[in-house]
């Protein structure tokens, strides 16, 4: 959605502040985001929060590539927290402790911002999905506040029913299992597909009750950003027009639906890791049209030793190309493991004896990390076995690539429901992982039925479909413009009541 507008010299140019949750898949989007509106004649800088620790899952080279990429963007970080919890030794969640120290901050938010920035010089303060509470530094400075919500609006959707539905309960929804809960404006959602740590009863959990906390301050904001575009979720753009956001008398706020909001965030890689971009490009560029399977399960996605081996017996079997991500298996299966430092992972030992060799030249195996968005652009590309990471969704369906659901953590199994239901109809699922395990039978018949059936065809022209639909959305007249260009005039009118 690029639009380009005379920059007015830096003093005089107003300034958008973001203040992005921890975590790639949060500052990746929002990245973009900044893009658009540095087109648009804003100044923008991006808050950030050193963290106090930094492990294999943190994205810390990511976020590195990100800023050498964006000059334009202005990037802060905050001073480090003097007395950071102790998230190896506590007995609660990592996850807690992040969220409790985002709300920490905004102390030095505000601090920040006031020194930093003349009175009406800002433009707004764009939380992220779990870094609402700084929305109370902005009402401080009487500046506009919104959330960017880099998933979709079908979780929005969800997460702004879910105070009510659990102040309503007198136990978890785990009791549930796979029973259906019904939510406007998503299909019928197993309760085991919701984000586990809201499974619990926030009376009864700490990061439940926290997670609850930060979503229902999404009401708090002056509006919703959301990554996404009005045609692919309709019934829940929809429903959250209607909604209440979990808070009695406290209407949901606008919703502005600016997506698909992706970028080419591999043109950071290709300075900071050109060996492996053009390893994997070179490798595509030497493969049939729509011939490669891409296997990549996100930053933070690892499986076992087990299961890799699976994977590889799969792939060996289906006779197709393939280029797969491997990360090194965590040392354990609870929360502590995104604290872990892993090292790179040892191919020969995680694979099955000879498997590399038998498969050169028909497959690449990477290692870590690979240029994904350049890879779901080529033209050999031809399905995408994917966690269902959000972000990871929309570079695939604006790349016109069907997929494969393999979720893993997070929203992802919720995200898993909506693709491969009628009304988005981009995917399909492997089946197995719910519990933990897919077969290589599983990962065989999958990958056959994508790149070789009917039904694999019909599925690739749904996607590219959306494709088109994503296009048009972007284009003058698009509902996204439209959108970004009310949330503009929305937020120049909220300046004015606030006297700014």
């Amino acid at each position: 959605m690029e639009n380009s507008a005379m920059a007015a010299p830096e003093q005089q140019r107003l300034t958008v502040v973001m203040y992005p949750s921890f975590g790639v898949g949060h500052i990746i989007p929002m990245t973009e985001l900044a893009r658009v509106l540095l087109g648009r004649g804003l100044a923008v800088t991006m808050v950030l929060i050193e963290r106090p620790f930094w492990s294999s899952d943190s994205g810390a080279a990511t976020t590195r590539r990100v800023m050498a990429a964006n000059p334009a963007i202005t990037f802060h970080f905050l001073p480090p927290d003097p007395s950071p919890p102790d998230f190896a030794g506590s007995t609660k969640p990592p996850f807690f402790h992040t969220l409790q120290l985002l709300r920490r901050y905004n102390g030095e938010l505000g601090r920040f911002l006031r020194t930093t920035f003349p009175p009406g010089r800002l433009h707004s303060v764009v939380t992220g999905m779990f870094s609402t509470y700084a929305a109370d530094v902005a009402a401080e400075l009487s500046v506009p506040a919104y959330t960017f919500f880099a998933s979709g609006a079908g979780f929005l959707a969800v997460v702004a029913q879910l105070p009510a539905l659990l102040a309503g309960r007198k136990e978890g929804l785990r009791a549930l299992g796979d029973a259906t809960l019904d939510f406007a404006g998503v299909p019928p959602i197993p309760a085991s597909h919701l984000v586990k740590e809201l499974l619990e009863h926030p009376e009864e959990d700490d990061l439940c009750a926290a997670m609850v906390d930060v979503w229902r301050r999404i009401a708090d904001a002056d509006g919703v950003v959301v990554n996404t575009f009005e045609s692919l979720e309709r019934r829940a753009v929809s429903a959250l027009r209607d909604l209440r956001c979990g808070v009695p008398g406290k209407p949901m706020p606008p919703v502005y639906c600016v997506g698909p909001v992706v970028g080419d965030t591999d043109r950071a890689a290709e300075a900071a890791d050109e060996r492996r971009h053009d390893e994997c490009l070179e490798w595509l560029d030497a493969q049939p049209e729509r011939s490669v399977v891409y296997l990549c399960f996100g930053s933070r996605g690892t499986l076992a030793a087990a299961q890799l081996r699976e994977i590889a017996a799969g792939l060996e079997r289906s006779g197709h190309r393939f280029l797969w991500v491997v990360r090194t298996p965590a040392g354990t299966e609870d929360a502590k493991k995104f604290l872990e430092q892993r090292p790179e992972p040892d191919l020969d030992a995680l694979l099955p004896e000879g498997f590399l060799d038998r498969t050169e030249g028909r497959g690449l195996v990477v290692t870590s990390w690979a240029p994904q968005v350049a890879v779901l652009r080529h033209r050999s590309a031809g399905a995408f076995v994917t966690h269902c990471g959000w972000n990871s969704v929309l570079e695939a369906m604006t790349a016109g690539v069907p997929m494969l659901c393999w979720p893993l953590y997070s929203e992802q199994m919720l995200n898993k429901v909506l693709m491969v239901g009628e009304e988005m109809g981009v995917a399909w699922e492997m089946e197995g992982y719910a519990a933990g395990f897919v077969t290589a039978e599983e990962v065989e018949r999958k990958v056959r039925l994508v790149m070789e059936s009917e039904e694999g065809r019909e599925l690739r022209a749904r996607v590219a479909a959306r494709k088109e639909e994503a296009e048009a959305a972007l284009r003058e007249g698009g509902s996204s413009r439209v959108a970004f260009e009310r949330f503009l005039a929305d937020a120049e009118k909220v300046r004015g009541r606030l006297g700014k």
